[in-house]
């Protein structure tokens, strides 16, 4: 059986970076063979397209901006399905319904990107650390990038997070909290929905 892929969800600043670190931490302390990726990954040619996009250097519509960003995981496609395959737990720093997220929030059609991200791997468990976007606002005074500005555009993402995550796979959680408390909770759901830790 292939090992899961956990897939941490939010809006900028919500700590995601902090906590797919520390649970990568708990299982590989565990015995678990980890690995971690972060998207957009900014290596490769896709990506610099979207770093430029993202600081005004570039104009693309939304949906094409959206599908440069799927087009960045599918780029790690082979690589997921390698190390899953291999045992190892998957851990990303947004993923699948990050580009649901945005680009329902700028008026996309949200069947229409999870089908356009259908033959990715997807995550046996998305942790939804949820914050309001003042908190986001808060959190980073400056070097904002486009998305990050715009406040109306950020109650959507969140809107359209909440609808995603009362699938089953999800799991949300207050992002507003201490760190140590919400890596509390994330333990307890990975224990609980994958039997890991």
């Amino acid at each position: 059986m292939d090992a899961p892929l956990i897939a941490f969800e939010g809006l900028d600043q919500s700590g995601k970076e902090t906590q797919a670190a520390r649970l990568g931490e708990a299982l590989r302390a565990a015995g678990h063979r980890v690995e971690r990726l972060t998207f957009p990954d900014y290596e490769t040619p896709i990506s610099q397209e979207i770093a430029a996009a993202l600081r005004g250097q570039r104009h693309y519509p939304p949906d094409v901006l959206q599908l440069l960003f799927i087009a960045n995981r599918f780029e790690f496609r082979p690589r997921i399905e390698g190390w899953v395959r291999e045992g190892a737990v998957v851990i990303c720093d947004r993923y699948l319904a990050s580009s649901i997220a945005y680009g329902e929030a700028q008026g996309l059609d949200p069947a229409w990107l999870a089908e356009t991200q259908r033959l990715l791997p997807q995550p046996s468990l998305t942790l939804l650390l949820d914050i309001a976007p003042e908190t986001a606002v808060r959190r980073k005074a400056a070097g904002r990038d486009r998305f990050e500005r715009d406040l109306a555009l950020l109650a959507r993402v969140r809107e359209s997070y909440l609808r995603q995550a009362t699938h089953p796979s999800w799991c949300r959680l207050d992002g507003e909290r201490p760190p140590e408390a919400v890596a509390a909770d994330i333990t307890a759901a990975v224990r609980a929905r994958l039997g890991l830790l």
